[in-house]
């Protein structure tokens, strides 16, 4: 095995999140063929895909333990093998319980898999001395970008979900594999253990990192509710409500995604040149401008212009969050990330049924003043962070 270096390593866990994303996302423009095979009404449909962050918000609490016992790049190779088997499955969806099962599944495991590359992220920016967090989400946004582009060429070539799930998990799974080997630390390098250990803190101490953290949860579900929307109702949207042919819509996943990793690009040289809460203020607002422009009764292009100003946007806030809730005082090394990591989910438990719902009462453009208000509360989260008011 070749000596184990910072670049090496990088390269490794880039590609940990990488596989992360294209595994899931591979199935999501494939969801209004379930949808309709199903027969599911848009509440139905907002019920049965929260059954995957309902799985990642039962299971995140028993990442860190998990990471600590095995590895992250263990629990990431394994684990993306588990994931892949999972979207499979969902991607046959023989039944209504079946595939809330399988969601289920890969979302209990997708929260273990999150927090492992996330610990193994910091690990390795920590040795390289040097911000790479932005970069790392960036490429999660890459693979996601083009597990969609998959899946919205399988849709366009009429391939049966189920094969092209199953050959997308086989090939991706193996690449996660060789990344968790190149991003395996030596000893001498801040082991995972360490990022990850339990070092009491006093109760009152504890307290206080929790308020601490409480404002970068709510920043962060902002950021994860644009994800949320942008994978389960930007396809159908698209096709439904602005009125873009059945391929095209299916891409709408991936316009956002990749103006998601542009902005995770730029990410990292825009926060050391105005800092995060003015970088996050400002894609706050991006969010809210660009669901206002989608909502517009205009040609669906200017819908994905606006879901491309939503997708960059929201690039910075969840990294952002993750990098903050490391740093929290009061709490142990790598704490604040699985804390972050699994109160952040809860808002997935709320988005896509709101969004279902409200849809049915009025209709799906009107649901989209949903993520608009996520987008204004993170801009006043981000003001008030600027001003000393919450941490940033």
């Amino acid at each position: 095995m070749p000596a184990a270096t910072p670049g090496r390593a990088r390269r490794g866990v880039a590609l940990m999140f990488f596989t992360n994303g294209v595994l899931y996302s591979a199935l999501l423009p494939r969801y209004p063929e379930i949808k309709a095979a199903l027969d599911l009404s848009n509440t139905a449909f907002g019920l049965v895909v929260v059954a995957f962050p309902a799985g990642a918000v039962a299971a995140a609490a028993m990442a860190a333990p998990v990471v600590r016992r095995f590895g992250a790049p263990t629990v990431t190779a394994v684990g993306s093998g588990v994931l892949a088997a999972a979207m499979a499955v969902a991607g046959f969806h023989p039944s209504v319980l079946v595939l809330v099962a399988a969601l289920a599944l890969g979302g209990i495991v997708d929260a273990v898999v999150d927090a492992a590359q996330n610990v193994q992220g910091v690990a390795v920016e920590r040795w390289a001395g040097r911000s790479i967090i932005n970069s790392l989400h960036a490429i999660w946004s890459l693979g996601a970008a083009t597990g969609g582009v998959i899946g919205a060429f399988a849709a366009a070539q009429d391939v049966a979900i189920g094969t092209q799930m199953i050959v997308n998990g086989i090939v991706w799974t193996l690449v996660a594999v060789l990344g968790s080997w190149l991003a395996v630390l030596p000893p001498a390098a801040a082991p995972i253990a360490d990022a990850l250990a339990e070092t009491p803190a006093p109760a009152a101490g504890r307290w206080t990192a929790l308020r601490l953290v409480l404002p970068l949860v709510v920043l962060a579900i902002c950021g994860t509710l644009v994800e949320d929307v942008s994978n389960n109702w930007a396809v159908l949207y698209l096709g439904t409500e602005a009125g873009a042919p059945v391929g095209t819509a299916a891409l709408a996943l991936t316009v956002v995604l990749v103006s998601q990793f542009v902005g995770r690009l730029v990410g990292d040289p825009m926060t050391d040149r105005w800092g995060r809460e003015a970088v996050a203020r400002s894609g706050g607002l991006l969010i809210a401008a660009g669901m206002a422009l989608a909502m517009l009764p205009a040609p669906y292009p200017v819908a994905f212009l606006g879901f491309a100003l939503m997708g960059f946007g929201s690039a910075t806030l969840v990294p952002a969050a993750f990098a903050a809730a490391d740093r929290v005082p009061g709490l142990p090394a790598g704490t604040g990330i699985a804390l972050l990591g699994w109160l952040m989910r809860i808002g997935f438990l709320v988005t896509s049924p709101a969004v279902g719902a409200l849809s049915d009462v009025a209709s799906l453009r009107v649901a989209l003043l949903i993520p608009l208000a996520a987008g204004l509360l993170a801009a006043v989260l981000s003001h008030r962070a600027a001003q000393g008011q919450t941490p940033g």
